[in-house]
């Protein structure tokens, strides 16, 4: 499978284009900035803000599969009418669209999540994540849209960084009490995305782990299995704040993990102390399963 991975840099574009690699896929990966640090691939610069560039790159790499795993949470043309760009080549292309998503397109008000639960975003990033959606849909309508939540990687997350730095003094905060998610590895999650690419479904899948969990409760876990003095987290409730966005937000995964054959391992699993920093290999999918 020719396969193209928009944002192939970041954490979850990297561990995608290494098990598209150890399942030989042939891969065409996007940077911004700077390639990533896997070898033996075709990078290629890429501003999905530029429809023409992005029309110009599906056209010329003739992909069979696209997943869209581009992420800037602050930029607007980035996360919604960079989709919308992507969403557009595809369906000219006739290429399969794989889309991932956030949480970030609920509001917390009523905290589970499934499938079926229409956006309520709250925040600038909800909102363009939302609209990106709404666009795929309508473009796209044969896409899937992942959904998923805060990823977590083998010390190389943003929240695992930040865990350390306020645990050794480097960095002054706090990790919230009230602020929940349903934190997942980004093994599990790259399988996931993978297995969903060759099967035969279509629409919204939710693909988070399987634990509800804190962000301080998800720092405790991350010192405990880094070896870090957990009591030195320092922790508060970001209701108390008054920074905006949702807290309490738990996607509901049992339907999209009804039909993998990958397993969303929750928080308490995968940050066990002496656990497999990795999930299993991608297996071929059972198509319509």
């Amino acid at each position: 499978m020719r396969v193209l991975i928009i944002g192939g840099s970041g954490l979850l574009g990297s561990e995608l284009v290494r098990r598209s690699l150890a399942t030989s896929h042939e891969v065409v990966a996007t940077y911004f900035t700077r390639p990533g640090e896997v070898n033996g691939i075709d990078w290629q610069p890429l501003d999905v803000r530029r429809r023409q560039d992005v029309a110009a790159l599906i056209d010329a790499s003739r992909p069979q599969v696209i997943i869209n795993a581009a992420a800037r949470q602050a930029d607007w043309a980035t996360a919604a009418d960079g989709a919308a760009h992507v969403a557009v080549a595809a369906a000219a292309a006739g290429t399969r669209l794989v889309h991932v998503s956030s949480d970030a397109i609920f509001s917390g008000a009523r905290i589970r999540y499934d499938e079926r639960c229409a956006p309520d975003p709250i925040t600038p990033y909800g909102a363009a994540k939302a609209a990106a959606e709404t666009a795929i849909k309508a473009i796209c309508p044969d896409a899937v849209i992942a959904r998923t939540s805060l990823i977590i990687g083998d010390g190389r997350s943003p929240h695992e960084r930040l865990v350390h730095a306020l645990a050794t003094g480097q960095r002054q905060g706090m990790l919230f009490t009230d602020d929940v998610r349903c934190p997942v590895h980004v093994a599990d999650l790259a399988a996931a995305l993978l297995e969903l690419a060759r099967s035969e479904h279509t629409g919204v899948h939710h693909v988070a782990g399987a634990d509800a969990i804190s962000r301080y409760d998800l720092g405790l876990l991350i010192a405990r299995r880094d070896g870090l003095d957990s009591s030195a987290l320092p922790c508060g409730r970001r209701a108390d704040t008054g920074i905006p966005g949702p807290l309490d937000v738990r996607l509901d995964s049992t339907a999209t993990q009804q039909r993998l054959r990958t397993t969303l391992r929750g928080a308490r699993q995968f940050l066990r102390p002496g656990n497999s920093p990795t999930a299993p290999p991608e297996t071929e999918p059972t198509k319509n399963r």
